[in-house]
């Protein structure tokens, strides 16, 4: 049976992981280099703005991003790590006007955007019952997590980020192993496996560990999700056309707009149905 429990309410727990472009310096369109791929149009380096940001840090052809093959930008997601950096690590000076923070600023965001992700994945973990157990450990790392992020630039910079990384997934895994106990039968351990382009329908998924699986261009119409463990599951072009995700953990909104899907899909109830769906 599948467990009911949400996904986390940023307001809820005190935290802003809510992307809020307004109050970000483009950071996500200079910062991070893309390829010119399926996903974007043209190469672009690491701390190069993209040709499409504008004076104002506003891109110039976001309501037309897919169709001038920049799909890639429409998915991702910083967790409200832009925000953050820009207005508080920065505060507020950007870097077109002061351009000697640029390198540092196009530096922590990176950092910033990781931390800004586990917040996010502990947020969740501490909405889910099953996962009682571990609250007061989930509640330390998402302190210790948060004090890290009113860090200095240089502390950011200077952080070993990976190794943080490491511990509080080792503790979003015991999460995971509690919640998806619940679910009767055997579950599948796909955890990391290539499902790419994968005959999935109607398949028998809960409680499944798909933990950073590779689902490009799955098929995954009417497959049952709940209580699946997604935490990086790439679902680039995966449909999931009547798919049941109810229930499903540490899924995020980015996931689904990668994902192809339609209205009868089942979603948890704090992600919102993509408007292509």
């Amino acid at each position: 049976m599948s467990q009911k429990h949400g996904h986390p309410s940023p307001d809820a727990v005190g935290l802003n992981l809510l992307s809020d472009c307004g109050n970000c310096f483009g950071l996500c369109c200079v910062a991070l280099p893309f390829a010119a791929s399926a996903d974007f149009a043209t190469d672009k380096a690491a701390g190069q703005p993209c040709s499409n940001l504008q004076a104002d840090f506003r891109c110039g052809i976001h309501t037309q991003l897919r169709q001038r093959g920049f799909s890639g930008c429409t998915v991702f997601d910083c967790f409200g790590a832009g925000q953050k950096v820009s207005q508080g690590t920065f505060g507020g000076q950007d870097w077109r006007q002061a351009p000697h923070t640029a390198r540092q600023m196009f530096d922590v965001f990176p950092v910033m955007r990781q931390l800004h992700e586990l917040l996010w994945y502990l947020a969740e973990a501490l909405t889910l019952p099953p996962a009682r157990p571990l609250y007061g450990e989930l509640r330390r790392a998402l302190e210790e997590t948060e004090r890290l992020t009113g860090g200095s630039a240089q502390e950011l910079t200077e952080l070993d980020v990976a190794a943080h990384r490491s511990d509080v997934n080792a503790l979003l895994l015991r999460t995971s192993e509690l919640v998806r106990a619940g679910v009767a039968g055997r579950k599948k351990d796909r955890r990391g496996a290539d499902l790419i382009g994968a005959k999935l329908r109607g398949a028998d998924l809960r409680g499944a560990n798909l933990r950073g699986a590779y689902l490009i261009a799955a098929d995954l119409r009417g497959a049952d999700l709940r209580d699946a463990d997604l935490i990086g599951a790439d679902l680039r072009d995966a449909d999931l056309s009547g798919a049941d995700l109810t229930g499903s953990i540490f899924l995020t909104q980015s996931q689904l707009n990668a994902a192809r899907g339609d209205t009868t899909a089942k979603l948890p109830a704090a992600l919102t149905r993509p408007a292509r769906w």
